[in-house]
């Protein structure tokens, strides 16, 4: 039996420099499409896959998000002695159990692949999975739950992978592709962010990653590459260099690219539509302005 992917791993400690003014002094994963921050939601489509620990790695200034995990007593008070025990009880239901969740720093911004380096003490020597919170994954199965069901037959490393327009590879991980099976395709190398004509293929990796621990070594000794920065995508082409599996899995779910301010915008329009009480209202609204 391979062993079970029960931790995960949120890089949180990122700048947000793409949704400035909104991110000078909120975290990005704390922005709220509709009525939840980008945060909750991953954590949701995290413990829907079965996850059992919650590791975040976190900078300066994102106390919020810490905050957010934990019990607010003058709130709870206050929703107690006005009788509004159905808030009361939505508040509490999606709490980590104590010891479930815990947060370790990054102290400077070196790249996602230092950022999960920073998280090998938490993780030991187990598969592990990474969100990137400012992908919104929206889907029925989650992302990750349709990530961990592969694993669960291809073992080693699996990354979501959307195809994009081929003068957008510079913005990606990119998959040189070996061989496709239905919605997974096998692949002999990752390259970060190549140019649109060096590029091996259009097939992009997104922001959800199954990885085996022998990663951290690999990230312990990698060099700076793109952006002058450790990349995680070239501690994943380390591995596949070693001789571990790589997949890709173009997964059912919807991405919301939320780094991005018109993605925000587009996941607050399609999460709005859907939402069990304000689509209806909200869906009126919208055919007022056209």
């Amino acid at each position: 039996m391979r062993q079970r992917v029960r931790k995960a791993v949120f890089p949180v400690a990122g700048l947000g420099t793409r949704t400035l003014p909104a991110t000078k002094a909120v975290p990005k994963e704390m922005l709220t499409v509709v009525d939840q921050p980008l945060i909750h939601y991953a954590m949701e489509e995290a413990k829907a896959a079965g996850i059992e620990q919650f590791y975040f790695v976190t900078g300066r200034a994102k106390n919020a998000i810490e905050d957010h995990f934990d019990v607010a007593f003058e709130l709870e008070a206050t929703l107690e002695g006005r009788g509004r025990c159905e808030l009361l009880d939505e508040l509490n239901s999606w709490l980590p159990a104590p010891g479930d969740i815990a947060f370790t720093r990054q102290q400077r911004p070196l790249g996602l692949g230092h950022a999960v380096w920073c998280a090998r003490n938490l993780v030991g020597n187990e598969p592990f999975a990474v969100l990137l919170v400012d992908d919104l994954m929206v889907g029925n199965p989650p992302c990750l739950k349709e990530m961990i069901d592969a694993y669960e037959h291809t073992g080693g490393n699996i990354v979501a992978v959307v195809e994009v327009p081929r003068e957008q590879t510079r913005r990606y991980g990119v998959l040189d592709v070996v061989s496709e099976k239905g919605k997974l395709v096998q692949a002999r190398g990752v390259v970060e962010k190549p140019d649109p004509a060096d590029a091996p293929s259009t097939l992009t990796i997104i922001g959800r990653y199954i990885i085996q621990p022998e990663i951290f070594a690999m990230l312990e000794e990698q060099k700076p590459g793109s952006g002058n920065e450790i990349q995680l995508t070239d501690g994943l082409d380390s591995l596949i260099a070693a001789g571990q599996p790589f997949h890709g899995l173009r997964t059912d779910a919807r991405r919301y690219d939320c780094g991005d301010k018109l993605g925000y915008l587009e996941a607050n329009v399609a999460l709005g539509l859907r939402h069990p009480v304000l689509g209806a209202e909200f869906r009126r609204i919208l055919a007022s302005y056209r």
